[in-house]
């Protein structure tokens, strides 16, 4: 017998055991490649006739192993469909779906969610055909750990309307979200110190962590990060635009403190822009590294504006990091791939990204306005109108989250960010309005109103 089974519509590596005879080796062989999961659920097998010409067996023979196999179910056979491989439950499985349905919420106001129901499906098909029509066949080779110059030249003109920094192309490295960015910095940091934002978000800090460096608190209050308490750290991480979770934005001051300390420190800034476009109340406040390029690198994402799917983030470096993190991009995974971003590029180039950001934004807004009114006044609402959450005083963080578990609402907890848990620390809920979507999101408000009662 053939220890290959090809030609039949999959590619298959029997092993048979010569020993038991043509039609028990068979047997064994389909056995064990259904258990060990090449063989997976589903799978159309070839009629008998074809796969005893293939494997130089008789027919009878190639259906005997099927009825046996069929008899102790491994295979299902039905008329019109021929035969199938079965699904076969793992000794302590739990039912398909069954973990998923229960981490699962009914209703979803946890921070850091675009409306991804929103994403620009059409105007991103566009942008991806045409990315495709006029990309040089080189595109599909290893590439410039930067990035396409397409996107870095496309990101230069927009991040400098948009967002007013100071972006050559050539100082722009493409990356696989900004979770890479933060730990391609970390890396060329060598195990320095870095100052992140107390509270913030714990998973950034891990990130930290887990790429060689050390984490230090750095407080932050009414006016941002309390930039007067750095000291020997090697950089601070900072959300200037709109602090995640507080969502307060950097006071002026403390902006050219932080300067200040770069300067006289030789301390990196590293600035997380990951929601700066959605400003609500007036015109998004420019980014930090607008006032000193040369101290400060900016990490951005398309994550918020359109999904977090897509794995497209980007950096703006000062002069002296491009070289050395463009070195830790090629041995991280050489590039990010390429046809996402010339389809990004494209996007960007034809002012659809600019509309589809006019049109999220007008969205949002919205919702958040839906979210300070329901609330009627009887709760504060902290930070200013910007972004995709609102942080939402209480006085027993616990006692709110376990009614809103009851309802099946999800929500993000204040007491989570802190560097260290515990104490005498202010409470907060972080209700996240990106999702979920229109038709339901208003009956997430009323059951967040219902478990706040009484809080």
């Amino acid at each position: 017998m053939d220890d290959f089974w090809s030609g039949v519509g999959v590619d298959l590596h029997l092993e048979p055991d010569a020993a038991a005879g043509r039609r028990a080796g068979l047997e064994r062989a389909l056995r064990d490649a259904v258990r060990d999961g090449r063989l997976t659920p589903g799978t159309r097998l070839p009629a008998t006739r074809r796969l005893a010409t293939e494997l130089g067996v008789s027919r009878g023979t190639a259906k005997a192993a099927y009825d046996q196999l069929v008899a102790e179910g491994y295979l299902t056979a039905r008329q019109g469909s021929g035969t199938r491989v079965a699904a076969l439950p793992s000794v302590g499985a739990e039912e398909p779906g069954a973990a998923a349905r229960a981490r699962a919420p009914r209703l979803d106001l946890r921070p850091g969610r675009p409306d991804v129901g929103a994403f620009p499906a059409a105007a991103w098909l566009r942008s991806l055909r045409r990315a495709i029509a006029t990309a040089p066949s080189l595109a599909y080779d290893y590439g410039d750990p930067r990035g396409r110059i397409e996107l870095r030249t496309a990101l230069s003109g927009y991040l400098g309307r948009a967002r007013g920094v100071i972006a050559p192309p050539e100082r722009i490295v493409i990356t696989s979200g900004y979770v890479q960015g933060l730990a391609l910095l970390t890396r060329v940091l060598e195990g320095g110190e870095v100052a992140m934002e107390d509270p913030g978000l714990p998973f950034h800090r891990e990130v930290v962590r887990r790429n060689g460096g050390g984490v230090v608190p750095v407080r932050v209050d009414e006016r941002g990060t309390r930039a007067q308490e750095l000291g020997e750290e090697d950089a601070v991480v900072v959300t200037p635009a709109h602090q995640y979770p507080t969502g307060v934005t950097l006071h002026p001051e403390r902006r050219r403190a932080l300067t200040d300390w770069a300067r006289a420190r030789g301390g990196l800034i590293v600035e997380d822009d990951y929601d700066g476009e959605f400003r609500y109340d007036r015109q998004p406040v420019g980014a930090l590294q607008g006032m000193a390029p040369g101290l400060v690198a900016y990490l951005g994402t398309a994550s918020k504006t359109l999904g977090p799917a897509l794995r497209l983030g980007w950096m703006v470096l000062p002069p002296h990091l491009v070289n050395v993190v463009a070195d830790a991009k090629l041995h991280s995974d050489h590039h990010t791939e390429t046809i996402g971003q010339l389809a990004l590029a494209e996007l960007i180039d034809s002012h659809a990204y600019d509309r589809h950001v006019r049109a999220c934004r007008l969205r949002y807004r919205r919702r958040r306005d839906q979210l300070v009114a329901r609330l009627g006044g009887r709760r504060r609402v902290r930070g200013i109108a910007a972004g995709l959450h609102a942080l939402v005083d209480v006085a027993d963080e616990a006692g709110v989250l376990a009614r809103a578990d009851a309802e099946g609402l999800a929500l993000g907890r204040l007491g989570d960010h802190w560097h260290t848990p515990g104490g005498d620390r202010p409470q907060g809920l972080v209700v996240g309005y990106g999702t979920p979507r229109e038709r339901v999101y208003p009956e997430a408000l009323e059951v967040l109103a219902k478990v706040l009662e009484g809080n």
